[in-house]
């Protein structure tokens, strides 16, 4: 791991003495999955690994970390966010950043509101919404456009993040990264132009063998619903996209909902309708993949462990029947 980074995920606590100390004049705010490393391989193409300070948040917990960044001294430096969405306040957070010096830039390609996008552009310097493509390729296209490694690093991570399913080499790192130990290895081999290694290949290898008996594991407890869509529930043993994108092919469906033990759940769909259910479970994402929460009650955890049912099942189907 490089000197300048913090493995957050919200976790350390020495987070805000770490900011206010740094010698690097970027500090990269940002996703923890494939897309969040191909665009902070490509910040430190542009300002060198010395230079920046990276900070890698799930997005729950956004809204704290960046309030944390926000309130320390920014000094002028740059406060880049990318692959995190809107979350309530941001304009607020955004302004107090910038009143304490800091040069905030905003790239993302999650779904706004025009009233969110609006307010959050009147506080940053630079602001950057394209749902057509990911926030790596959108950091590659402001940051490198002239650079043909990071030009590469995008169509790769894109492929992946956007569920094309065209370069193989895109399904073994975001499977790889579901290890988190791997993320700043992948991350600095991809700052070189490099996609596989033996280090990732062995990962890989391993992860497959665990992700196959899992998935089965998962396809084994599911449940179907019938009506406007074929919906798919099943449990999260690991490995969520994956998992989905496997139920789908064995079981023709439409829609699949991955959920984890404590309501927690990812979606994907064929129609473009994932971030809107999402909102309505406290989530949100993209047309195609996105995730939200049931808000599992204590009796609903133990029954969801120990009959894979819901009665949340019901009211999803009726709210994906609207759209």
């Amino acid at each position: 791991m490089s000197r300048a980074d913090k493995s957050a995920d919200g976790e350390d606590g020495g987070l805000a003495a770490a900011v206010k100390s740094r010698s690097a004049r970027v500090v990269h705010l940002t996703h923890n999955d494939l897309d969040a490393v191909g665009a902070d391989a490509i910040h430190r193409m542009k300002h060198g690994n010395v230079n920046v300070f990276t900070i890698w948040s799930s997005v729950g917990k956004f809204a704290s970390l960046f309030s944390l960044v926000a309130s320390c001294e920014g000094k002028g430096d740059l406060l880049s966010i990318s692959d995190l969405g809107y979350h309530k306040d941001a304009e607020t957070i955004a302004g107090l950043a910038r009143a304490h010096g800091w040069n905030v830039e905003w790239r993302d390609h999650h779904r706004w509101r025009e009233d969110e996008m609006k307010k959050v552009a009147q506080e940053v310097a630079v602001f950057r919404i394209d749902t057509s493509v990911c926030a790596c390729g959108i950091v590659a296209r402001d940051l490198a456009p002239q650079n043909p490694v990071a030009a590469e690093v995008a169509r790769v991570v894109c492929d992946y993040d956007l569920w094309k399913h065209t370069d193989p080499r895109s399904a073994v790192l975001g499977q790889v990264l579901q290890r988190k130990k791997n993320r700043e290895h992948i991350r600095d081999c991809l700052v070189s132009g490099i996609f596989s290694d033996t280090l990732i290949e062995q990962e890989y290898a391993e992860i497959k063998t665990e992700m196959d008996a899992m998935m089965q594991r998962s396809l084994k407890r599911t449940t179907i619903t019938g009506g406007r869509y074929r919906i798919a529930f099943a449990p999260l043993y690991g490995y969520p996209s994956e998992t989905a994108h496997f139920i789908r092919e064995e079981m023709k469906t439409d829609i699949e909902v991955i959920v984890g033990k404590d309501g927690k759940f990812s979606l994907r769909s064929k129609p473009p309708v994932s971030h809107l259910i999402a909102r309505e479970f406290g989530g949100g994402g993209h047309p195609n993949a996105a995730g939200g929460s049931f808000k599992f009650s204590i009796i609903e955890r133990f029954t969801w462990w120990l009959f894979k049912k819901s009665r949340h099942f019901t009211e999803f189907a009726r709210i994906a029947e609207l759209y």
